[in-house]
């Protein structure tokens, strides 16, 4: 029996360059050793060799290739498979006598090159298995090599054999953590610590052994689940040249970690340092989100490169125009996932319950999640059935699910996506938040709506709070210091003439474009950030915010940035410092979370439930009256929080003058008193202070400063003062049901 492996720290050099399968002589054809069977699909290893198998309808014929070295010119070994013996109905299959773990393999796939009938073969070209579990990518890989004609084998992606039951788990399994006590981050594997500010050895920055030494960080900062930035094996060279795919939404295997964010070039290592993560994160009380992306590969239009499904059965991976010899390109990437084809829908299945139960994972956030409910023929469908394979899967039960609930299309299902347990991203709410800061006109009801888990949205749903993924910037966009920092977005570093990128940022530049070293703009600009922060945490829904936000990490303008591998991604770790006041302050806000409670009965209510339960009333500057016009630029909130027996009071002031808001009333004669927790006008460190400490304020009425958010508690409140909004005359509608 082989020894059991403990992950990368425990493999040796040797043990690795020894599971490399040297030549040998193949049996006979035909012999019954080598035809294999066709299931599982991709490359299984057994104690007697590999077993291979591989899905193409209109394929002539199929070699499987054994390589020595990711850079071979040629195959050390050519396995032509018989098309009698060695298919099964659509399966091309064969097993592989002493086969190993680490074999670099790849196929051959003949057939014809028909686009006017969708076929695309090019049998010169070396494909990976599209169920590899690894893959090795030569030093002189070339995307190019792939779209030219002739033979590319020294300069092709291999796939690599891979044996995923030696590793030793200990113990750990996914975290299955409550969503109303779930904090994303969504994070950038690389560009967390390949900046040299990192203070970790040269050879781990931007690697998962990195982010799994800057755990203590992410712990120290609150957040309960970080959320991947694409790590499927992607192709670093789909971009503009010169530029780099930094962002990794180009993916080339479903199945494979990718091996450049890996400290080592072995493969087999990138499988298990990645478990060394993930396993190392659960312990510190993390789960694992991946951003993936089902919605296109990184073969582009017809055009691109011939890597993998494209050159396997183009007809059956892919979303074809009318004339069969176009690609739709409903994902803006220049082709289409046929997401619903049956072979298409098990690998998508079969990739998610991979990296459930041999990765790990806690979730999955869907890239472009809309485009899985198209069919062949780019129509949208009303039920789905990858989305409900995904939905009702037994392995995935517990899953994080998440939609990205759009397209490139133009389809936009925020609200309306499919299922009882897909989450969505709620771009409303980030476009509604950041319009009301900004001080953009007739925004107040949307804002109120999006504090109280987009109602407006979700309510005919009946279904949690947190099926809203609440988030003012992600990695889509400007970071939130260049949202409050730039009027227009400067894209020109990515070779565009700054065309790409979104044109709507609702953002302000606080008076200056761009670095300021005016101390008063410096000053209203950490007040916006923390305002938006503030809005995210406190807000009914699952909050989520973006690497280095933090500590006001800037882009310089840049709100595409996918093809910026340096220093305009990566975190810079001596923000910590330049921005300690900001740090602080979301340190505070994700220690406390949401004003709300978290208890199992919570668990069980929906989001109407919450609300029709909640003691609640919304105000103006005066009591009972606030003000939903067109000019309005502040609202009041007072909920009452029964479990904790406390009464909060909100203000939201986005006006550029300070108003006077009048407070309910408190028995002072019963030990009632109101207490400051957060005032973003006031200089640290009076912005926030620790739940327990926040001191008293007198008086009847609270003076918020410019652009500011108050918040306010009390253990004594007298609810007859103020009225509850069944009765308030002049709640909107939506948010009175």
């Amino acid at each position: 029996m082989s020894q059991v492996r403990k992950g990368p720290q425990g493999t040796s050099e040797a043990a690795l360059a020894s599971s490399v399968v040297p030549p040998f002589v193949s049996p006979r054809p035909g012999h019954p050793s080598n035809i294999g069977q066709s299931a599982p699909l991709g490359a299984t290893v057994s104690p007697a060799g590999v077993n291979f198998s591989l899905y193409s309808r209109d394929a002539s014929g199929v070699d499987l290739l054994f390589f020595q070295q990711e850079d071979d010119t040629q195959p050390s070994r050519v396995i032509s498979l018989d098309p009698f013996i060695n298919r099964t109905y659509h399966y091309w299959h064969t097993f592989v006598p002493a086969a190993q773990a680490g074999q670099l393999y790849g196929y051959r796939v003949h057939g014809p090159l028909d686009p006017s009938k969708g076929m695309r073969f090019d049998g010169a070209k070396v494909l990976l298995d599209p169920y590899g579990r690894g893959v090795a990518v030569p030093k002189n890989y070339s995307r190019r090599a792939a779209q030219e004609k002739g033979d590319n084998a020294a300069k092709a992606m291999k796939s690599v054999v891979v044996d995923t039951h030696g590793y030793d788990w200990e113990g750990d399994t996914p975290l299955r953590r409550p969503s109303s006590q779930t904090i994303i981050y969504e994070m950038h594997v690389k560009g967390f610590t390949r900046h040299a500010s990192s203070g970790i050895p040269e050879e781990t920055r931007g690697t998962y052994r990195g982010v799994t030494e800057k755990i203590p960080y992410l712990s120290d900062l609150g957040i309960s689940a970080v959320e991947f930035l694409p790590v499927f094996q992607f192709d670093s060279q789909d971009c503009p040249a010169g530029l780099v795919n930094y962002w990794g939404y180009a993916p080339v295997s479903f199945f494979a970690p990718h091996q450049a964010y890996s400290c080592r070039r072995d493969p087999l290592y990138a499988v298990d340092e990645f478990r060394d993560m993930v396993k190392a994160l659960h312990r510190a009380g993390i789960e694992v989100i991946l951003d993936v992306v089902f919605n296109h590969t990184a073969e582009g239009d017809d055009r691109g490169p011939t890597l993998s499904f494209r050159g396997i059965d183009n007809n059956a991976y892919y979303v074809l125009e009318h004339d069969r010899s176009h690609y739709a390109n409903y994902s803006g990437t220049g082709n289409t996932l046929n997401a619903n084809h049956p072979i298409v829908r098990r690998m998508i299945v079969d990739s998610l319950r991979y990296w459930v139960e041999e990765m790990h994972v806690d979730g999955f956030r869907f890239d472009l999640a809309s485009v899985l409910a198209r069919d062949s023929s780019g129509h949208v469908m009303p039920n789905p059935p990858v989305l409900w394979d995904i939905e009702s899967d037994p392995a995935l039960a517990g899953t994080k699910i998440i939609a990205e609930a759009w397209d490139a299309a133009g389809l936009y299902q925020v609200g309306s996506f499919l299922g009882d347990s897909w989450k969505e991203w709620n771009g409303k709410f980030r476009d509604d938040v950041r319009s009301f800061f900004c001080g953009e006109k007739g925004s107040v009801q949307r804002f109120a709506d999006r504090l109280i888990g987009s109602h407006e949205i979700y309510r005919h749903e009946e279904r949690e709070a947190e099926q809203s993924v609440n988030f003012v910037t992600c990695h889509d966009g400007f970071t939130l210091n260049d949202l409050v920092s730039y009027n227009r977005k400067h894209n020109e570093a990515n070779g565009e003439n700054n065309r790409d990128g979104a044109d709507d940022n609702r953002s302000w530049n606080c008076g200056v474009e761009g670095l300021s070293d005016d101390p008063e703009i410096e000053r209203l600009r950490n007040r916006q950030v923390k305002n938006f922060f503030t809005v995210l945490m406190l807000s009914l829904g699952l909050p989520m915010f973006l690497m280095g936000d933090e500590v006001r990490r800037t882009q310089h303008g840049n709100n595409n940035a996918y093809c910026q591998d340096n220093e305009t991604n990566w975190y810079d770790w001596s923000l910590l410092r330049n921005h300690a006041d900001i740090h602080r302050f979301v340190k505070l806000l994700t220690a406390r979370r949401l004003l709300r409670d978290t208890g199992p009965e919570r668990e069980r209510l929906t989001l109407s439930e919450l609300i029709r339960q909640a003691t609640k009333s919304w105000h103006g500057v005066k009591l009972n009256r606030p003000d939903w016009g067109h000019h309005s630029h502040s609202v009041a909130l007072n909920v009452e929080l029964r479990r904790e027996g406390l009464l909060a009071c909100f203000i939201f002031n986005a006006y550029w003058e300070p108003l006077e808001f009048q407070l309910p009333h408190i028995d002072e004669e019963k030990g009632g008193v109101w207490r400051r927790w957060i005032d973003t006008f006031l200089d640290p460190p009076q912005d926030i202070v620790p739940w327990q400490s926040a001191s008293s304020v007198s008086g009847q009425t609270y003076r918020a400063g410019p652009r500011s958010v108050v918040v306010l508690w009390s253990t004594n409140a007298d609810q007859s003062k103020y009225a509850s909004p069944s009765v308030n005359p002049k709640l909107p509608s939506f948010m009175a049901k």
